[in-house]
């Protein structure tokens, strides 16, 4: 009888004890609020997303865009004048990223450097933030047109501060700040350097199925320019650990310098061009 008045009376102490126990564990795991799968693809549409390559991984992305689908079946709705993009970039850390590409547009060659800043956190920082910088070398602008032209007239420049924020599973916006320096422009009253105000934003419609859309407000586009600002809509298809994307845009080059400053289409004639990107991923 008296060993079990004993343990009566112990045993709110030791339940008292493991309680304070679990407690002082439990404050020492530190909880990862990180946010995650803000964007799934590494473009929105035309625009950078704020997803970076992991550490270690080589992506090799193939981008393609038809020619415009206005002539109709002349040029099978834009299949005969297509120009595609090759691009691979690498995971540095998982905060840092490097890139080449080559477009068969203007024959342009680039190289990119993508670094994160910021991470939104579920009770702390609201946003995402990523930079951006890109250098092309534009190698289809022929001497014997521009008898003055120098390798310098060549390179073009972009600079972005990538914005994001995740509302939710659904909802991700993103606004995407932009400078963009030509050596080289097509209208006399063109600033070399000139600024662009991008945003964008992802909508999940299924669990693997989103509805893109991204558009640029050039600021100091010549006011002789036959260039318009960058509308397009797309839509991210999940597929195995793989995202393909297919869209529509008025901007055929796929460089940020290209369809930043030189988007030719006009969606309210029906010139828009059709395209897609493909990705595959090797574990270095």
């Amino acid at each position: 009888m008296k060993k079990i008045l004993l343990f009566l009376f112990v045993f709110p102490f030791f339940v008292l004890a493991q309680d304070d126990l679990l407690d002082e564990l439990e404050s020492g795991v530190e909880q990862d609020e990180t946010v995650t799968a803000t964007f799934k693809g590494l473009k929105i549409v035309n625009f950078e997303s704020t997803k970076l390559v992991n550490k270690g991984n080589l992506f090799f992305v193939v981008a393609h865009r038809f020619g415009s689908v206005k002539n109709g079946i002349d040029d099978f709705f834009g299949l005969d004048q297509a120009v595609t993009q090759l691009k691979f970039i690498y995971g540095i850390s998982d905060g840092l990223n490097v890139g080449i590409a080559r477009s068969s547009f203007q024959k342009t060659y680039g190289g990119h450097v993508k670094y994160r800043l910021f991470r939104q956190k579920k009770n702390g920082f609201p946003f995402t933030i990523v930079g951006y910088n890109l250098l092309t070398i534009n190698t289809g602008l022929e001497k014997d047109q521009l008898p003055k032209l120098e390798f310098s007239n060549r390179l073009s420049y972009v600079s972005q501060v990538l914005i994001a924020r995740k509302f939710g599973k659904k909802l991700s916006l993103e606004l995407a700040p932009s400078y963009l320096h030509e050596n080289f422009v097509r209208f006399d009253d063109q600033d070399n350097s000139q600024f662009i105000v991008g945003m964008g934003g992802r909508y999940k419609l299924t669990k693997r199925f989103s509805l893109n859309l991204d558009y640029g407000v050039h600021l100091n586009r010549s006011s002789g320019s036959t260039f318009k600002n960058p509308l397009s809509i797309g839509f991210d298809i999940e597929t195995g650990g793989h995202v393909f994307q297919v869209h529509f845009t008025n901007a055929q080059p796929m460089f940020e310098n290209g369809f930043l400053g030189q988007a030719s289409g006009d969606w309210g004639d029906g010139d828009f061009f059709f395209g897609f990107n493909l990705s595959r991923v090797f574990d270095l």
